[in-house]
C-alpha cells in the first residue's frame, strides 16, 4: 500500500514538472513575442515622425494601447469570452501609481536628455536600462539571479552597446548623459513595479499604464506647444500603439510571472536587433558589420539564458522518495529474531519537512522527478 501511495505521488510530481517546464518555455515565448511586436514600432515609428512631432505621438502609442486593450475587454465581456483574471486591488496601488508615474517621468528625462547631448550618446547609455532593471530587482525586490544570468546580461549590455555604436565621440559624459541614465533608473524600477503586480490581470494592467502614461504624456506635448496628427496619422498611431505597445506590454506582464524582471528584461533587449531586422524589411536600410558582431553576441546571451531557464527547473521544490534499509521487530515468527529489509517509502511528518527547497545537480541515480519553480 505503501509502495502504490508513494508511486502516485511519483506520477503527480512528473505531471508538476512537465506542467512547470511548460510554464517556463511558454513565459520565454512571452518575452521574445513582446520584443518582436515592440521592435515593429522602430521602422514604422520612423516612417510617421516624418509628420508628426515625437511627445505627441509617443502620448498617442500609449493610449492606443490602452484604449485598445479596454475594447478588447469589452468586446470579450459582451460576447462571453472573457476569461476570470484576478483584478488588481487596493494592495497593489502604491506599485500601480509607481508604475505610471515612473513611465511619465522617464520620457521627459529623456527628452531632456536628448536636448543636452548626442543621439550616438544617448543610444548606448539608454542600454543600461537592462543592468538597472537587474540591480534593483536584485537589491531592492531581492530577485535570485544567477552567475549565468548575470553574464547573459553583461553580454546583451555590450551587443547593444556595439548595435548603437555610431564611431569616436559617440560616447560622452555630460548632464545630458546624466539625465539620460535617470530615465534608465526610472525604468528599471517601472519594469520591477510591473513585476510586483504581474500575477493580477495583464489587460487590466496595460490599460492603466497605457491610458494614464498616455494622458501624462499628451500633457507634457501640450505643453511644449506640439500640434495633434492629422485624422489619417492619429489612426495610424493609435493602431501601432495597440500592437506594438498594448500587446507587447501584455505578453511582458505576462512573461514577468514566471521568469521575473531580470530576465524579461534580458530577453526583451533583443527588440533593437529585430528592429533592425524590420527596417530592413520596411525601410530598405542594410546594417554594418557591426551589427552582425553584436547579433552574435546577443545570440550567445540568449543561449545563456535559455540554459539558465532551464537549470532553474532542477533547483526547487520536491518530495524524496527513496528506499533505505530498516529493520522490524518480530515479524510473523514465534522463534525470536529481528528481520532486516527495505523497501520504498515516503517520509512524512517526522519534525523535519519532506517537501523543501534545495540547489542540486543532476547525478548517475538521480532520477525523481520534481516540479520547478
Amino acid at each position: 500500500m505503501k509502495k502504490e501511495t508513494a508511486r502516485q505521488k511519483l506520477s503527480g510530481l512528473r505531471g508538476e514538472k512537465m506542467k512547470f517546464t511548460k510554464q517556463g518555455s511558454t513565459a520565454t515565448l512571452f518575452a521574445i513575442l513582446a520584443a518582436a511586436l515592440y521592435a515593429i514600432n522602430i521602422p514604422l515609428s520612423k516612417l510617421i515622425l516624418q509628420h508628426t512631432d515625437a511627445t505627441m505621438t509617443a502620448s498617442f502609442l500609449y493610449l492606443g494601447a490602452g484604449l485598445g486593450m479596454l475594447l478588447c475587454q469589452i468586446f470579450q465581456k459582451a460576447t462571453g469570452r472573457q476569461k476570470k483574471k484576478e483584478p488588481l486591488t487596493r494592495k497593489e496601488l502604491p506599485y500601480t501609481v509607481a508604475m505610471v508615474v515612473l513611465d511619465i517621468i522617464a520620457p521627459i528625462l529623456l527628452m531632456l536628455g536628448i536636448s543636452r547631448t548626442n543621439s550616438a550618446n544617448v543610444s548606448l547609455l539608454n542600454n543600461f536600462e537592462i543592468v538597472a532593471t537587474s540591480l534593483i530587482a536584485l537589491f531592492l525586490f531581492k530577485e535570485i539571479i544567477s552567475r549565468k544570468l548575470w553574464l547573459a546580461i553583461l553580454l546583451v549590455t555590450a551587443a547593444s552597446a556595439i548595435l548603437s555604436f555610431e564611431g569616436e565621440g559617440a560616447f560622452v559624459f555630460n548632464e545630458g548623459s546624466l539625465l539620460v541614465l535617470g530615465a534608465c533608473v526610472c525604468w528599471g524600477f517601472e519594469n520591477n513595479c510591473t513585476r510586483m503586480i504581474s500575477n493580477k490581470d495583464s489587460e487590466e494592467i496595460v490599460i492603466i499604464k497605457g491610458c494614464f502614461s498616455g494622458l501624462g504624456s499628451l500633457l507634457i506635448a501640450l505643453l511644449l506647444g506640439e500640434r495633434f496628427p492629422s485624422p489619417a496619422f492619429l489612426a495610424a498611431i493609435l493602431l501601432l500603439g495597440f500592437v506594438s505597445y498594448g500587446l507587447s506590454i501584455n505578453f511582458y506582464v505576462m512573461a514577468q510571472k514566471d521568469l521575473g524582471a531580470a530576465k524579461t528584461s534580458a530577453y526583451y533587449s533583443i527588440a533593437p536587433f529585430l528592429g533592425v531586422a524590420f527596417s530592413m524589411l520596411f525601410v530598405g536600410e542594410n546594417p554594418g558589420l557591426q551589427f552582425y558582431i553584436a547579433l552574435a553576441i546577443m545570440i550567445l546571451s540568449t543561449v545563456l539564458m535559455v540554459k539558465d531557464t532551464i537549470e532553474l527547473q532542477h533547483n526547487h521544490e520536491h518530495i524524496h522518495v527513496h528506499t533505505h534499509p530498516h529493520r522490524h521487530g518480530n515479524l510473523v515468527h514465534t522463534h525470536e529474531h529481528t528481520h532486516c529489509h527495505s523497501h520504498l517509502h515516503v517520509h512524512k511528518d517526522s519534525g523535519h519537512s519532506t517537501i523543501h527547497t534545495h540547489p542540486h545537480q543532476e547525478l548517475e541515480g538521480h532520477d525523481h522527478p520534481h516540479p520547478a519553480t
